[in-house]
């Protein structure tokens, strides 16, 4: 299939935001955006560094890159409206893998209501999946990690280390004996799941629009790194209880080491991680249970000149700061 032909395979038929005045078809696309602002974001994975084929079907590797896209939308407190592809396929790509790729995405843009509206295809020696979004936030309404204020709360929405466990068990990685047999009773498809199809929590962050003041960071690094985002940004201090950092409770087959690896460093969960002043945190907790989302108190906000842009970790009653840590990608 070539580029024209793949194009054509992928132009919607209609476009389900009126925003959209121009589409594919043209050169570039035109939107009209009157009463909010527009965010926009772009994320690139790359075979080898990103995802393999080992791990991540080409399904998934659609879904997964517009999934990274639209969390960095609802970390703005934004609703994704729509996104341009850009595609390097290796040769040795087969059609039906390039098209698995394109409704990987399609099935979670539908999702969103969002539009395809272009984008572009090239030859190259390994397959880069680029991806470039776009939302919209009530005027003056974006959530900035800079809104992180003295006496905040820090909060967490889900799960933490899911995404990496589930790399993990994909890779076969936990061949020691001494917990392997613990693996036998875990629910392995939903760790799985969580790397391969994870869930952006964009309903979650446009329940929170009428709150005057939340800092919001999606978890695509790990919040050792998101914390220390919010810390830097806001010019503020952020304290963590490690007993209250939420992790599921199959977690506990694997040593400790590794579970505070994962749930600080582990990456690619695109949870939200926020603070909120403590007379709105009720609101945030009413969000999160009306959309049946696990929502966690971790920790505050102090402001202190001596230490601000750092995070400190409460574990096993010692206070140490935390370091910048991140997940690093493998595949």
């Amino acid at each position: 299939m070539n580029e024209f032909e793949f194009i054509d395979s992928i132009t919607q038929g209609y476009y389900r935001q009126s925003s959209v005045i121009k589409g594919i078809g043209d050169d570039a696309a035109v939107l009209r955006h009157p009463y909010h602002d527009l965010v926009t974001a772009v994320d690139t994975m790359v075979d080898g560094i990103h995802f393999s084929k080992e791990t991540v079907p080409a399904f998934y590797i659609g879904y997964r890159t517009l999934a990274a896209n639209i969390s960095d939308i609802a970390a703005m407190g934004a609703v994704p409206t729509s996104y341009m592809i850009s595609l390097v396929v290796p040769k040795d790509y087969s059609d039906n893998e390039l098209q698995a790729i394109y409704q990987g995405m399609d099935q979670l843009s539908r999702k969103y209501h969002m539009d395809l509206i272009g984008g572009d295809t090239v030859t190259g020696d390994q397959l880069v999946v680029s991806v470039t979004i776009h939302g919209l936030v009530e005027k003056d309404k974006a959530r900035l990690r800079s809104h992180a204020r003295d006496g905040d709360i820090v909060f967490v929405t889900g799960t933490l280390g899911d995404s990496r466990f589930g790399l993990g068990l994909l890779l076969d990685e936990y061949k020691d004996q001494s917990y392997r047999d613990r693996l036998d009773k875990i629910d392995r498809d939903y760790f799985i799941n969580r790397h391969q199809q994870p869930t952006p929590r964009v309903d979650f962050a446009e329940a929170l629009k009428s709150l005057r003041r939340v800092a919001l960071n999606d978890v695509s690094d790990g919040i050792a790194s998101e914390a220390h985002e919010i810390a830097k940004s806001s010019q503020m201090t952020l304290f963590i209880d490690d007993d209250q950092v939420p992790v599921h409770q199959d977690m506990y087959s694997l040593p400790d080491e590794l579970i505070h690896d994962y749930k600080y460093s582990g990456g690619e969960d695109f949870e939200l991680l926020g603070t909120v002043s403590e007379q709105d945190f009720p609101f945030v907790v009413e969000a999160a249970r009306r959309h049946h989302l696990p929502l966690r108190q971790i920790g505050y906000v102090k402001d202190s000149e001596q230490t601000n842009g750092q995070v400190y970790l409460k574990k096993q009653g010692t206070l140490k700061r935390l370091k910048k840590t991140g997940y690093t990608h493998k595949n």
